[in-house]
């Protein structure tokens, strides 16, 4: 979520075009609920970019099953291996600038992974059993404080987006930033 924000924030063209596509698919009658997720295509953009750029655990560790080549290596079965999907997520041979948050890239691809170019959560039978459950709280979440506020930045400057250190890549710098109750959304939210 920080991630996200952090991304729209310094990306204001990307949350305008969020707010329009809750606007067109939810409307200012009513919250978000989860049965809209499914229908706000461009919000699973910035979910899968940003994941893309930011995954939750850059390092997925793995055991080779059976003796196997990597790069040229014998790997002994029960041999610890360590998938760096940071390095995947930001390949330049697979994801055309990859330093720069473009949510456009995933449309087209609604309810499908982009072969293992994209698996934040891991892939196979080994991933993340908490993936439809991470990605339906972050969504909910995101859509929501974006169809209710208005958000921008506390200064001119950019959001600093250096990462921390940690298994998790979390940010360096918490996030810090301005929302006011969208107007469309003031009398709804008046009412919550």
């Amino acid at each position: 979520m920080e991630w996200a924000m952090s991304l729209l924030l310094n990306n204001p063209e990307a949350l305008k075009k969020a707010q329009e596509e809750m606007d067109n698919v939810v409307g200012s009658s009513r919250l978000v609920e989860e049965s809209d997720l499914g229908k706000l295509s461009y919000l699973r953009c910035i979910i899968n970019e940003t994941m893309r750029m930011y995954p939750t655990a850059p390092l997925l560790p793995h055991e080779s099953s059976h003796e196997c080549f990597v790069g040229g290596y014998r790997i002994p079965r029960g041999t610890m291996l360590l998938v760096n999907l940071w390095a995947i997520h930001n390949d330049p041979k697979i994801w055309e600038k990859p330093e720069k948050f473009k949510p456009e890239r995933f449309q087209g691809l609604e309810g499908n992974r982009d072969g293992f170019k994209l698996m934040p959560f891991g892939s196979g039978r080994r991933g993340c059993p908490g993936e439809g459950l991470a990605t339906r709280m972050v969504g909910l979440t995101l859509a929501s404080v974006i169809q209710a506020f208005e958000w921008e930045r506390i200064g001119e400057e950019m959001v600093d987006m250096t990462e921390g250190t940690g298994l998790t890549m979390p940010k360096a710098k918490a996030l810090q930033a301005r929302c006011r109750p969208r107007q469309a959304m003031v009398d709804l939210l008046s009412k919550i």
